[in-house]
């Protein structure tokens, strides 16, 4: 029987967010809800499906010195739900907590109805009720149940 040995396959960071339990395949979505590109200046680093001992495979985060704001922790919980954030604050985890989807979310997702108000010229932020059969517009009644991911603002 060979065993593997065991290391860590991301470094430590100093001080900054990791963003555990992604959804396997979904950390670059993340990424992109964070609005890093690759041009930013955010050190980072990022493991996909990675085993787990939760679920089969999953993703990690791990941003240096930054820390999340709550409307970037609810736009993560709408494709990563499992997600646990951690704030590192000088190698060591400061706080962890889980993430929530809100019952509304208010200017976090784009209508995919065309003639939604919300996708017109005047100035309204979409509102979308979290249900059990997807996210329902809260405008033009259009439920949004598939590549959440996609319309994620």
């Amino acid at each position: 029987m060979s065993s593997e040995p065991k290391c860590l396959q991301i470094s430590p960071i100093k001080n900054g967010t990791v963003i555990d339990h992604i959804t396997a395949g979904e950390a670059f979505n993340v990424l992109r809800i964070l609005g890093i590109t690759g041009t930013t200046e955010e050190r980072l680093s990022v493991a996909t499906n990675v085993v787990s001992r939760k679920s089969e495979r999953k993703d990690i985060v791990k941003i240096e010195n930054r820390e999340l704001r709550k409307e970037e922790v609810d736009r993560i919980a709408l494709i990563a739900p499992n997600a646990t954030i951690n704030i590192i604050r000088n190698y060591l985890v400061f706080e962890k907590k889980g993430v929530d989807i809100p019952e509304i979310l208010h200017g976090v997702v784009r209508c995919p109805n065309p003639g939604c108000i919300t996708n017109t010229r005047e100035p309204i932020q979409s509102r979308f009720e979290v249900t059990a059969k997807g996210l329902h517009c809260l405008y033009c009644d259009w439920y949004l149940t598939e590549d959440i991911a996609g319309h994620i603002i």
